[in-house]
C-alpha cells in the first residue's frame, strides 16, 4: 500500500552555532534586534518535510509517493529521488522559480533558528491527486505536511472527496491558518500529530483542549523531543518513552523521520503506541547524524 506525502521538497543550508542564543540575544532589547553568529560548520543537504518523511518511510521499507513542486534548480533534487528509489511522477517541475530554501541554525541547545524561502513550493496546489496519479488508486493513506497554504487546504480537500485517511502535520506551516482553518483541518484528517510547542499553538488557536482534538480523530500524536511522545485515544493519554540517542549532533529532520516511522506503522495497522516507539526509535538514529537524510538503519522493523 503506498503512502501519498503532501508537502516541501527544499534544499537545506544546515549551519551550526557554538553557543547559546539565548546569551547573545538581549530580551530588553527586542525591538533593536541586530546579531550575528559566527558558526564555523556549514553543509547544504537534501530537505523538505515530504522529501524527509519519504526517505524515512522509504528506509524503513515502505513506498512512498511525493506530491511536491521543484524550481529550475531542481534537477539534483530528481536525481537524488530516483537513486533512492522513490517515484518522481507526483513531482510538479516549476520552470519560473527556484527550488524552496531553508537556512537553519542550530545552537549548542539544539535550539533552531530557520530562514526558508518558499520558492516553488508556492505553486504546490497545481499538482492535484487526480493530476498526479489519475485517481487515488493505490493510495491508501497519507500526510498533509507543511506546504504551500493553498496546497496544504486543497490537498486536505481532495484526499476528503477521494476517501483516503489523512494525518494532518500542520508543523512550522501552523501560523499561515486561523482557529476556523485549522478546526476544519481537525474534522477533515483522520489523525493529528504536532510537536509540543506547536500542540500549544493548535489549542490556543482552535480553543480545544488535546482531549478535545483527540475525540475528533483516530489520535493525536505529540511528540515531545527527547522526552518521548504523548499519545491521545478519545480523550485519554498515553506517554511512550523516547529511545536515547548515542549521541546529539544534528536535530534537522527529526520530526520528519519520526513522521516516515508513523506512516510506515499506519500502513500496516499498527496502534499509535507502537507507532510511537519506532518513531521514538528512528528519531534517535537521525539526531546522530547530521542533516535530514544521511542516516541509517541498525534495525529491521
Amino acid at each position: 500500500m503506498a503512502a501519498l506525502i503532501c508537502g516541501s521538497l527544499a534544499f537545506d543550508t544546515i549551519m551550526n552555532f557554538e553557543g547559546r542564543f539565548a546569551e547573545q540575544i538581549l530580551p530588553d532589547q527586542l525591538h533593536i534586534l541586530n546579531v550575528a553568529f559566527l558558526v564555523p560548520t556549514l553543509r547544504r543537504d537534501f530537505g523538505g518535510c515530504a522529501g524527509n518523511i519519504a526517505y524515512s518511510l522509504k528506509l524503513l521499507g515502505g513506498d512512498p509517493l511525493i506530491l511536491a513542486a521543484l524550481g529550475n534548480d531542481g534537477a539534483p533534487y530528481l536525481k537524488r529521488l530516483d537513486d533512492l528509489g522513490i517515484s518522481r511522477q507526483g513531482v510538479r517541475e516549476v520552470g519560473d522559480d527556484y527550488t524552496a530554501l531553508a537556512m537553519i541554525m542550530t545552537d549548542r541547545d539544539n535550539n533552531q533558528i530557520t530562514a526558508f524561502h518558499p520558492g516553488a513550493m508556492g505553486q504546490a496546489h497545481l499538482n492535484t491527486i487526480e493530476s498526479a496519479w489519475a485517481g487515488p488508486a493505490g493510495v491508501r493513506l497519507a500526510i498533509i505536511s507543511p506546504d504551500g497554504r493553498q496546497a496544504m487546504i486543497e490537498h486536505a480537500d481532495q484526499l476528503v472527496a477521494a476517501g483516503i485517511p489523512f494525518v494532518f502535520d500542520p508543523g512550522q506551516g501552523l501560523p499561515m491558518f486561523d482557529g476556523p482553518e485549522l478546526s476544519k483541518f481537525i474534522e477533515q484528517a483522520t489523525w493529528v500529530t504536532v510537536n509540543d510547542y506547536e500542540g500549544k499553538m493548535l489549542c490556543d488557536r482552535t480553543g480545544l483542549s488535546p482531549a478535545d482534538i483527540s475525540r475528533q480523530v483516530q489520535g493525536l500524536i505529540i511528540t515531545l523531543g527527547s522526552q518521548g511522545a504523548e499519545i491521545w485515544v478519545e480523550g485519554q493519554k498515553t506517554w511512550v518513552p523516547p529511545v536515547v540517542a548515542e549521541q546529539v549532533v544534528d536535530p534537522t529532520g527529526c520530526g520528519d523521520s519520526w513522521r516516515g516511522a508513523l506512516l510506515f506503522g499506519l500502513e500496516r495497522g499498527w496502534d499509535l503506541v507502537r507507532c510511537a516507539e519506532l518513531g521514538n526509535r528512528v528519531a534517535s538514529l537521525k539526531i546522530a547524524q547530521r542533516g535530514p537524510q544521511n542516516y541509517q538503519l541498525n534495525f529491521q522493523p
